[in-house]
């Protein structure tokens, strides 16, 4: 109807706006001279933030409960480093060619899980992704020499190494090299989002959150269920290849680690604590996440304890995240207060 698409129109706009204010701060940022420190770690949040919000667009908007989110981020990761170790090419030239090769592993997965619902999709996506980590180490087979040193095709438990970088150091010097991978990391992050809210502010958003919230009703009438599992998990995958292609040329190394249950987890834990199905929540909870991993970097042994407090209290206080309680907030006093403004307006008016 012209009401629902004018809605839509809004909301793209209020997002719009959002967006590009927090873009502009971004882009400002490294010109304060933050320090190295903050800029590097700003860029792995832009990393995390261009990640996990493509996650929440299958786990959140879809409903699809899937697990294997971080192997289609190695995907991207190993096929840069891969790329640029084993066929001498340049990270700008792999970057793409491991995100399109992302987007195939996405349908292989979403193919995998389309008979299955709930729990059982978690169940088996953990276990894809369980089964990678576990090949990786296991890798222990010489692929290649390179001056008598033994590389495992993947790396095995030791990871790939030497194979390049995005050549910001001989692009903008060695004192800026890490603002060359900060605004890639934020370009990617904002591509990504900008394409997360044109799906979730589109008709194909629609579809997903009718299907996840009642697809009885939604395929009666006329969305496949089949079709639009794929279609997020396909839609998911190219930004979350990039994001993993953008870790290895910033890191210069690609390990297990990426595919392991500790960051799985945590990443995990930024989407729920911001608030799965949101458009933004997942970046206020990766934002919430990091901050409180920066504190607690020379207190290790309280990380996990800490995590695990603010998660049981936005599970038991905050079932809808950080999002959700701001919009809560929103709609209680803000709208409400300018509701009762214009109610008193009106009848002011009316009385004269």
């Amino acid at each position: 109807s012209f009401e629902m698409i004018d809605v839509m129109s809004n909301s793209r706009s209020r997002d719009a706006i959002f967006g590009g204010v927090l873009l502009a701060i971004a882009i400002i940022i490294p010109f304060l001279d933050p320090g190295i420190y903050f800029v590097k770690q700003l860029t792995l949040l832009f990393i995390w933030t261009a990640a996990v919000p493509q996650w929440n667009l299958v786990f959140g908007v879809a409903g699809i409960w899937t697990l294997a989110h971080m192997v289609i981020f190695a995907t991207g990761g190993y096929g840069t480093a891969m790329i640029g170790l084993y066929l001498d090419w340049s990270l700008w030239v792999g970057l793409p060619i491991a995100a399109l090769f992302a987007i195939f592993i996405s349908y292989l997965i979403g193919v995998a899980t389309v008979r299955l619902r709930g729990p059982y999709v978690a169940v088996l996506t953990l276990a894809i992704a369980v089964a990678i980590y576990a090949l990786i180490l296991s890798d222990s087979e010489c692929f290649t020499y390179d001056e008598l040193v033994c590389y495992q095709f993947s790396g095995g438990i030791n990871g790939l190494h030497r194979f390049g970088d995005f050549g910001f150091k001989e692009l903008l010097g060695f004192k800026q090299r890490f603002f060359g991978d900060y605004y890639l990391a934020l370009a990617v992050l904002a591509f990504g989002t900008a394409f997360v809210i044109a799906v979730v502010r589109s008709p194909f958003g629609l579809a997903f959150r009718g299907l996840r919230d009642n697809e009885k009703y939604s395929r009666s009438r006329g969305i496949s269920f089949t079709k639009y599992q794929i279609l997020v998990f396909v839609m998911s995958g190219f930004f979350t290849g990039l994001a993993g292609g953008v870790y290895a040329g910033f890191f210069k190394t690609m390990g297990s680690s990426v595919v392991g249950m500790p960051l799985l987890l945590y990443l995990f834990t930024m989407m729920i604590d911001g608030g799965r199905g949101y458009i933004w929540g997942p970046i206020l909870g990766c934002g919430l996440l990091m901050l409180v991993d920066d504190l607690l970097r020379t207190q290790a042994e309280w990380r996990t304890v800490v995590f695990a407090i603010i998660i049981i209290a936005v599970v038991l206080f905050m079932r809808f995240g950080l999002a959700g309680l701001i919009e809560q907030l929103w709609h209680r006093y803000v709208v409400q207060f300018f509701r009762l403004r214009r109610e008193e307006r009106e009848r002011s008016m009316a009385a004269k």
